[in-house]
């Protein structure tokens, strides 16, 4: 069974996350209970395919210094290379 980490951000962090995002704020839901709506449907997505999920809830300033070390913005990728580190 392939494991994939799955990003989780908690609903008291959503407004701080919204603020650090960079590049690709506009893509993000404005708000944290549309954001874990599409959560689950990814989660039970990939879960229906065959993987184990594993929810990485983020924290915010082990993200900031990721991407600070690495010289790269806070943006989807960097938050999917991050996910990956866990």
């Amino acid at each position: 069974m392939t494991k994939v980490n799955l990003a989780y951000y908690k609903e008291s962090d959503w407004k701080r996350f919204i603020a650090l995002a960079e590049d690709d704020r506009e893509s993000l839901h404005d708000n944290w209970k549309d954001w874990h709506k599409s959560f689950l449907k990814v989660k039970k997505g990939l879960i229906s395919k065959g993987f184990k999920v594993v929810d990485i809830v983020i924290d915010l300033d082990e993200l900031e210094i990721f991407c600070k070390i690495r010289g790269i913005k806070n943006n989807g990728k960097a938050r999917s290379q991050f996910v990956q580190t866990k």
